[in-house]
């Protein structure tokens, strides 16, 4: 299938699109690179351009015979989300409301979105499970649950196919250690540990009092080649039978921030010291996944679940780029 990948030069798009390749897709990248690298897109074509441009986007859907879109462009931190709100309206729904639209005039019917656990909010049950209810803390998860909701409609209204991934945190980096997480500036966890390890800035800890075993926040980390795995098997689902879907990506089980401090001192052997920070504004206490409604629907299960085996990706990919994508 011809597909375009919005959002395609950075952390998960680069995975995803590799992937995607490899299972024999013909992939073009567009991104603007305000967050993504030109070298993580190596390799590919890119199309270095907003992908809420119309007329773009158009011209990229009917010169390219484009036959679906994997859609991960969007702004994606929770923080700047509550500093910001207009700009995750504009970035994450305005531009992709247009994304869809020229996807309407072209005749382009298969979307796979990624999506967010943000949208649930503060947990009332754990595991999270798709019928939670959703009650976004932040503008971040209130745009990507927006998305969602358009999506249904469209697909009510004009025959959208799509399936909407809800990551939960994704981790680690590719099995090569070619492609790995690099933001600027980096906001989380895992690779601000390496960091710290590899002799930067202690480890900030945005919360230590939390109703937790330990105190810190806990989240569910899933590994992006799981979450590339997941893109592979949403664009099958979409070829063979269309339709409407929206499932949870996530390892199934909580970690503590002090826990993945403690991990990443068992894989790199070195002292990480933290540093206490009051909590983030819009930061659930805790987030763990059922991702039991993938497994029926995609056939999806997380193959790399251990947390030190994330983590000892990640680690590779900080240690053959220390200072990140040179673009």
């Amino acid at each position: 299938m011809k597909l375009l990948v919005t959002g395609g030069a950075g952390y998960i798009g680069a995975v995803v699109a590799r992937r995607l390749r490899d299972e024999g897709h013909a992939i073009l990248l567009i991104d603007d690179l305000s967050t993504g690298h030109r070298a993580a897109a190596s390799g590919f074509e890119l199309v270095v351009g907003d992908c809420g441009d119309r007329r773009l986007v158009g011209a990229l859907m009917k010169e390219k015979r484009i036959e679906g879109v994997i859609h991960l462009a969007a702004s994606a931190l929770v923080s700047e989300s509550v500093a910001d709100p207009a700009k995750y309206y504009r970035n994450n729904l305005e531009r992709s409301l247009a994304l869809l639209g020229e996807m309407r005039e072209a005749g382009v019917a298969r979307l796979v979105l990624s999506s967010t656990a943000a949208v649930y909010g503060e947990p009332v049950a754990l595991p999270i499970q798709e019928d939670h209810p959703t009650q976004p803390t932040n503008p971040y998860g209130e745009t990507k649950l927006a998305l969602e909701r358009a999506l249904r409609w469209m697909h009510a209204a004009r025959g959208m196919d799509f399936v909407a991934l809800r990551y939960f945190n994704a981790a680690g980096a590719s099995a090569d250690g070619a492609l790995g997480e690099v933001h600027d500036p980096e906001t989380h966890l895992v690779p601000n540990v390496l960091k710290a390890a590899a002799g930067g800035s202690p480890v900030p800890i945005y919360g230590t009092d939390y109703a937790t075993p330990d105190g810190t926040a806990v989240r569910d980390y899933i590994h992006v080649e799981d979450i590339a795995e997941a893109h592979v098997l949403a664009v099958e689902r979409l070829s063979r039978r269309g339709g409407a879907l929206t499932v949870n990506l996530g390892n199934g089980a909580g970690f503590s921030v002090l826990q993945v401090i403690e991990a990443a001192r068992r894989v790199t052997g070195r002292d990480l010291p933290t540093r206490p920070m009051p909590r983030r504004p819009g930061d659930p206490e805790t987030l763990v996944a059922s991702s039991a409604l993938a497994g029926r629907e995609l056939g999806w299960a997380p193959r790399t679940t251990d947390l030190d085996a994330i983590i000892e990706t990640a680690w590779r990919f900080a240690r053959t780029h220390p200072r990140g994508f040179e673009d």
